[in-house]
């Protein structure tokens, strides 16, 4: 780690596709508190088309014998995320995965417990607490809008009649498919919103004829009080809605996605003006006794998210998205897999 007199956090990516490029790269060049040194890519040309003064480097051993980097941000296929993680937090380094943050809980529970033995924060890229339709939605809970909430449905759809070639999430392995793939985000908002559940009941399945991994979910995750309903397909031609959600005092309905991985796909830097803020035609609707009332929508911004991992290496103070709240996500994941091929109802453990 770095001087406290030049308390600059030294970064390594390993992989740099869509994670790695449009989402981590620009908010760690943005960030004084970050210095984006090396990559583990095959592309070296994406790199320094983004910047030219990164080193590329052809292994992840290469990467991890570095006793520079500091922090290890791990962009691969799902079915590498534990290993090559376990890898950095052995060497020394700290962690962020991303999401899912592991396949099984038994990995999550090796990484939680040698990153405690060895002093290291470890997390998961759980950027979708930041989005601006889920920040609008907290902001609505915590004012008592909707009252006590009696269900919450959230979807994240796609249209993608035909299955995609040459990319690993279409490719049947370990941690592939739209659960993984897409799971880990709704999980997540809900565990953040309502706590763990009592039990979870799910339907997993193929819709593609020629689908090699799960391209449908409906997850329920059941409370005392309320209901929790996940879906995600890609085979959703109108596939703008995103929330309804029920309350004692009153209802509220979300369509469209927020726009910053749009605008980062743009390559647009995420240190410009009006940075994640919606066009009022995405704007939400409250439904109450008082009549219909639409609802600006909050900035979405990733930002936060790395800010927060820097304080919690340099300064200790406590993660936004802790490892047990990752180590849950995969649990509910588990869970879900467990009910779809048993018809049953699981009890959350």
């Amino acid at each position: 780690m770095n001087s406290p007199l030049d308390p600059v956090v030294n970064v390594g990516l390993i992989g740099f596709g869509l994670s790695g490029r449009y989402f981590h790269a620009p908010f760690l060049a943005t960030n004084p508190h970050f210095k984006l040194s090396k990559v583990v890519t095959r592309n070296t040309t994406s790199v320094h088309d983004f910047d030219p003064t990164i080193a590329v480097v052809g292994s992840a051993e290469a990467l991890l014998a570095d006793s520079e980097i500091d922090l290890v941000f791990i962009c691969t296929p799902n079915d590498l995320h534990f290993p090559y993680a376990k890898a950095a937090l052995e060497a020394g380094k700290h962690v962020v995965i991303e999401k899912p943050f592991t396949n099984t809980t038994a990995e999550a529970d090796i990484l939680i417990a040698l990153a405690a033995e060895k002093g290291l924060t470890i997390t998961a890229y759980q950027n979708r607490r930041w989005d601006s339709d889920f920040l609008t939605i907290q902001a609505l809970l915590r004012e008592n809008k909707l009252g006590d909430i009696v269900e919450y449905e959230a979807h994240f759809d796609r249209f993608r009649p035909e299955v995609a070639k040459g990319t690993w999430k279409e490719v049947a392995s370990a941690g592939a498919g739209n659960l993984y793939n897409l799971g880990p985000h709704l999980i997540d908002q809900a565990l953040v919103l309502f706590g763990t559940p009592k039990s979870v009941t799910a339907t997993i399945k193929t819709i593609r004829p020629d689908g090699e991994t799960d391209d449908y979910f409906d997850i329920q995750m059941n409370y005392a009080d309320k209901r929790v309903i996940l879906k995600a397909s890609l085979m959703v031609f109108q596939n703008d809605l995103r929330y309804i959600i029920h309350g004692n005092k009153g209802s509220f309905f979300k369509s469209g996605l927020d726009v910053q991985e749009e605008t980062l796909r743009k390559n647009a830097l995420p240190n410009t003006d009006d940075w994640g803020s919606e066009p009022e035609k995405l704007w939400g609707t409250l439904y109450t006794e008082a009549g219909a009332e639409i609802i600006p929508s909050q900035a979405g911004h990733y930002a936060p998210f790395y800010e927060n991992v820097y304080q919690a290496i340099v300064n200790k103070v406590p993660l936004e998205v802790t490892p047990q709240q990752a180590r849950n996500t995969t649990r509910v994941m588990e869970l879900a897999l467990e009910s779809s091929q048993s018809g049953k109802t699981i009890s959350f453990e």
